[in-house]
């Protein structure tokens, strides 16, 4: 406690100020104040699941009807596990370790979608890349066993596409409130898109795809919905929903809007979020977000849709490398301040980001920068209640916290710095600062006492 003591004849006054009284010392939750906005907590990022170990997981998910957690290890396992803190196992729901390949840091197992009616139907959507010897990407259905599990002997190969080199995969595949499947495609490797696939409408490279699933048969694997924006377009692949992107790593529905939004990975200037629309041309590699790209060709006649979010990293002296997440807008309950919001972060910075409404930003969303997140963040995730998980390549899965941090504010040097009194003068106190008496008062040598207490607001 803090004693401070003033002597008025012999009339000794007795302020005491308990540890929790965080107005001198104690725990102060850091705080950002934006000008034009409400405050916004600082996060903090804490493990959801200590003693569950994971390797290089890509992507957590949650199955229709379920609580259970779902994640994607990069070497062909899909973990089912309780989303539960204390969870201390995890079961193996599907293997595919016989038929991914990973020789690359980009290829191996990479998105999971649950079919809406997976709790009747037990299908389920997996995006891979083939085996060393056959580089292709897939996406594959495959279906619940009799065990509860997947079974790996169900798969439907419902797309194939060929690989030109090992990196830019995409590797999305989402499930759009439509009930039509979403799948990301990057421009085939390399670097600057020597196949030039980013404006070419011919091919799957360098695009979001828009399938119906529902009607897929080992004849007919999916059907083209009929109001895809290419349909009918002389030299475009009519699954095709929006093209110009480079590397289209993660992708996600608005559970509250259903707005597509899409981290693109950019070449070595500018990384990118935008939020995708039909038929939309993201400008790849005619652009690179907003800036023309050196030896990039020209506009595929479409107008090229901006990013609503760019950054540079060499502008802010971070150096060349940078790899931007793409995450999820926040919809759940923990905190109400964020939702609306879209986070992501940065795989190569650790930076993170939250994206919120603004009507007076040019893309009618303003950025807040958030602490540095964990190492090599991979993906983001969401569970049932729409709590956001970060997930990492080091093997763990995280959560946001508030960021709450010790702060010691220096001792005052005289009464009146210490806001304890209205007049020093008469020992009046301040208003919230409350008298009280004991039931057996120590012995004081005669001297009379007043004791107060003073609280931090809302205590």
């Amino acid at each position: 406690m803090i004693l401070n003591g003033a002597w008025s004849g012999w009339r000794l006054v007795l302020i005491v100020v308990p540890l929790l009284a965080v107005t001198l010392w104690g725990l102060h939750a850091c705080r950002l104040t934006l000008d034009d906005g409400p405050e916004v907590p600082i996060v903090g990022y804490a493990k959801a699941f200590p003693k569950l170990k994971f390797t290089r997981p890509l992507y957590l998910g949650v199955a229709p009807g379920s609580t259970d957690l779902f994640v994607l290890e990069q070497n062909g396992i899909i973990s089912r596990f309780a989303n539960d803190p204390a969870v201390e196992t995890k079961t193996t729901f599907l293997d595919l370790t016989d038929r991914v390949g990973r020789r690359f840091s980009e290829e191996g197992l990479l998105g999971l979608a649950f079919h809406p009616e997976f709790a009747e139907n037990g299908h389920f959507f997996v995006r891979y890349s083939s085996g060393i010897d056959d580089r292709h990407e897939y996406l594959s259905r495959f279906a619940r066993g009799s065990d509860g599990l997947g079974d790996p002997a169900s798969e439907l190969v419902i797309l194939k596409q060929a690989q030109p080199w090992r990196n830019h995969n995409g590797g999305g595949v989402e499930f759009g409130p439509d009930g039509y499947l979403y799948v990301s495609f990057g421009d085939g490797g390399k670097a600057g898109d020597p196949k030039k696939s980013g404006q070419d409408l011919a091919t799957w490279l360098g695009t979001i795809l828009r399938i119906d699933v529902d009607a897929s048969s080992a004849a007919a694997p999916y059907v083209v919905p009929a109001d895809n924006p290419f349909v009918g377009r002389d030299g475009a692949l009519p699954e095709i929903w929006a093209y110009g992107l480079r590397n289209p790593w993660r992708f996600s529905f608005d559970r509250a809007t259903g707005r597509l939004w899409c981290g693109d990975v950019g070449q070595n200037a500018w990384e990118e979020i935008s939020i995708i629309e039909r038929g939309g041309n993201y400008g790849w590699n005619t652009f690179e977000a907003k800036e023309k790209f050196r030896g990039g060709v020209a506009l595929n006649g479409d107008t090229h849709v901006a990013p609503v979010f760019a950054y540079k990293p060499e502008g802010r002296g971070w150096g060349r490398r940078a790899s931007v997440t793409g995450g999820y807008v926040y919809r759940g309950s923990k905190y109400p301040e964020f939702r609306g919001s879209y986070f992501f972060g940065d795989y190569e910075k650790r930076r993170m980001w939250l994206l919120r409404p603004s009507a007076s930003a040019e893309a009618g969303y303003e950025s807040v920068v958030l602490p540095k997140g964990p190492k090599a963040l991979a993906s983001f995730g969401e569970d049932h209640r729409g709590e956001l998980y970060l997930v990492s390549l080091d093997g763990a899965i995280y959560q946001l916290t508030r960021q709450v941090t010790e702060e010691k504010l220096p001792f005052p040097k005289r009464l009146s710095d210490a806001g304890i009194f209205a007049s020093i003068a008469e020992l009046a106190p301040a208003e919230g600062v409350v008298g009280y008496d004991v039931n057996s008062p120590l012995w004081s040598d005669g001297a009379e006492k007043s004791r107060f207490v003073r609280l931090p607001a809302g205590k």
